[in-house]
């Protein structure tokens, strides 16, 4: 690694920064194998073309929990080879319900040069007040590892860590970041109390403007629209945010409110249990690399591909074959 257990939190504070985006796992339509030329392909276009920042890895978008932990590791290495010497950066998801799955994947993401990791809190049954579990089990994974980590709360953990208790946590040396999937009065809060030690985010692109701007935030970690809104001919995501962090507000919002239209394509044909599946279906109307979902996962019908088909073409977002008409 180029840091340090002792220097991760500063680490991250400089390399850290810009669009991340959760990443989907393409699978081989043949034999539902890791497609690692569409992967490599991927993540080119994303870091080269789409100027995406940093890449999460193996994570609930990409389909993790139908993968076996020697498939996830490998996507850790496919994505580690695949952005070095790109300038572009690193998460993986070592989150498992396995405490020693999650070490394994840690530690294995440290030897093959990933930049960070990013641990969901685990769901836990029948406890009413999770708060010292959660304390043991972080300053486990922070004494076993040197690896930046990012904490991870979610509602699928049947909980969410408050915002004292993820404050707590960011005392842990090598813990550095949160993707914090809550409320907007909890991750302000929490910016509040800790932004000075933890890099603080939510995945939202709604939210995301608003949170560069009134909150001074400069990660967005991390979903699927920065490569679902975005293509080499039409990157305003990209733009708005620059725009944001040159303090340019009334530009950056206009740009943003110009992705209207897209942001209703998606959410207008996304079906409630398929968002793997759509969203790959949107790559690939993107000339992306989107393939199959594994079990238990569900496809699309045809005629959500053509609901989707048809709000992608009306939806306004510049292709290479639209430009060139």
């Amino acid at each position: 690694m180029a840091y340090s257990k002792a220097e991760a939190k500063e680490w991250a504070r400089e390399n850290m920064k810009g669009i991340w985006a959760a990443a989907l796992q393409p699978f081989s339509p043949d034999d539902l194998s890791i497609d690692e030329a569409g992967m490599r392909a991927n993540i080119r276009h994303w870091v080269e073309d789409l100027g995406i920042d940093g890449l999460f890895i193996a994570g609930k978008q990409g389909e993790f929990f139908s993968m076996t932990l020697e498939e996830r590791k490998r996507a850790f290495e496919i994505a580690a080879d695949a952005v070095r010497g790109t300038g572009a950066r690193t998460i993986m998801s070592a989150s498992d319900q396995n405490l020693d799955v999650v070490l394994d994947l840690a530690r294995h993401a440290q030897a093959v040069g990933a930049d960070s990791i990013v641990v969901h809190a685990p769901v836990l049954h029948f406890v009413k007040d999770p708060d010292q579990i959660l304390r043991e089990y972080y300053k486990r994974i922070s004494d076993e590892v040197d690896i930046a980590i990012a904490l991870w709360s979610h509602p699928d953990s049947g909980y969410l860590m408050s915002p004292e208790l993820c404050a707590e946590l960011a005392d842990l040396p090598n813990v550095a970041a949160i993707k914090y999937s809550v409320p907007r009065e909890m991750y302000a809060r929490l910016t509040q109390l800790a932004g000075d030690k933890l890099l603080v985010s939510t995945a939202s692109e709604e939210e995301w403007l608003d949170n560069v701007l009134e909150l001074g935030w400069r990660l967005y970690l991390c979903s699927s629209p920065p490569y679902l809104l975005q293509t080499a001919a039409d990157r305003r995501m990209r733009d708005y945010t620059d725009l944001a962090f040159a303090g340019k507000a009334a530009e950056a919002r206009a740009v943003s409110a110009s992705l209207e239209p897209v942001r209703q394509a998606l959410r207008s044909t996304r079906p409630a249990d398929k968002p793997q599946a759509h969203q790959k279906y949107w790559q690939e109307l993107l000339g992306q690399v989107g393939g199959p979902v594994r079990a238990p996962m569900l496809e699309l019908t045809e005629a959500e591909k053509a609901a989707s088909r048809a709000a992608f073409e009306a939806c306004g977002l510049k292709t290479a074959r639209r430009a060139a008409e």
